[in-house]
């Protein structure tokens, strides 16, 4: 299994101010040996590796505004965030947590830390430039199995496979209330706007 959106070493991007060479970030090889070991469904592999193009491609474009982002981290983060997804079908388990505990307890703390935040980031922040967890949060609402999709696109889905009871709808549309105003805070640093993103990412 290969990734088509290019990712270079980040040793070419120059400086990182965060000191990224005291991460523990998993390579890719080894990202697919966690992947083959969690035994994850195909349809979830499939979906976690558009979530990973989407999420690099506009850490690459973020980066091409002067935004300082560990791509590495976003990388191994993307394409991990449903580690125990296939596993949670079975234990009901809260997959975001769980893929978080376990990605931290084989040394990968950032990753961990990370994917914890995939469907609902610990905080939201209007301003400043966008984090690493705001990117794989937000790319993985931008895909809906392994199609690149709007916003309201992926809300519709949910919905209709989440939003049983008006508890859950109401909880469902305010995470969304807040990944629309992501979505601003993403964009309102890239000269494309939301809806040309699919074509941004089919361009690597």
């Amino acid at each position: 299994m290969q990734i088509s959106c290019s990712i270079q070493p980040i040793a070419e991007y120059g400086h990182h101010e965060r000191a990224i060479d005291a991460m523990n970030i998993p390579t890719q090889k080894e990202c697919y040996g966690l992947i083959q070991e969690m035994g994850m469904m195909d349809h979830i592999v499939a979906h976690s590796e558009q979530v990973c193009r989407v999420a690099v491609c506009l850490s690459e474009k973020l980066r091409s505004q002067g935004i300082d982002l560990n791509l590495e981290l976003i990388r191994a983060s993307a394409l991990l965030h449903d580690i125990t997804k296939t596993r949670s079908f079975s234990t009901r388990e809260n997959h975001a947590e769980t893929g978080g505990e376990f990605l931290q307890k084989r040394g990968f703390r950032e990753v961990g830390r990370v994917i914890r935040q995939h469907v609902k980031l610990d905080t939201y922040v209007a301003s400043g430039n966008p984090v690493e967890a705001e990117i794989v949060n937000y790319a993985d609402k931008r895909v809906l199995h392994d199609q690149i999709v709007l916003l309201a696109d992926r809300l519709s889905y949910i919905l209709e496979r989440y939003g049983e009871g008006m508890q859950s709808r109401e909880r469902i549309m305010g995470l969304w209330a807040k990944s629309i105003e992501l979505e601003k805070k993403i964009f309102n640093c890239l000269p494309f706007l939301p809806e040309l993103l699919k074509i941004e990412v089919e361009k690597n």
